[in-house]
């Protein structure tokens, strides 16, 4: 069993940055791949980014590629999400997740363990 839970959601300006952060529990941190999902309402939920169990690999949606960074402490159980050059479309629920399987992963059903979300507003 692995426990997630996100913080660090907020309302910021379009053009500004924001970092969500997800802290695990339940499992060695190290063990497991992690990404992170968002859905905004009346959308089906997508996939954001994902990083590699050592963190050496990272993979990003085209929409996010050059403005959100993916990055792990193992050493504190946490995931983060650094969302710079925010814009309108960025609004939604965000959601961490957590994956025992091998590889990097993009898809929902790969992973088993979800956190509760937090939500992120960007406004103009």
């Amino acid at each position: 069993q692995v426990q997630l839970v996100e913080s660090g959601g907020g309302l910021v300006q379009a053009g500004g940055s924001l970092r969500v952060s997800c802290v695990a529990s339940g499992r060695t941190f190290s063990s497991i791949g992690m990404g992170w999902f968002r859905q905004a309402p009346g959308k089906e939920r997508e996939f954001v980014c994902a990083i590699s169990r050592s963190g050496s690999t990272s993979y990003y949606a085209e929409s996010v590629k050059g403005r959100f960074t993916i990055s792990r402490d193992n050493a504190k159980n946490t995931v983060n999400l650094q969302m710079n050059s925010l814009k309108r479309e960025d609004t939604a629920v965000y959601y961490c997740a957590a994956s025992t399987m091998y590889g990097i992963r993009a898809s929902q059903s790969e992973y088993a363990y979800w956190g509760q979300g937090t939500q992120v507003t960007v406004s103009s």
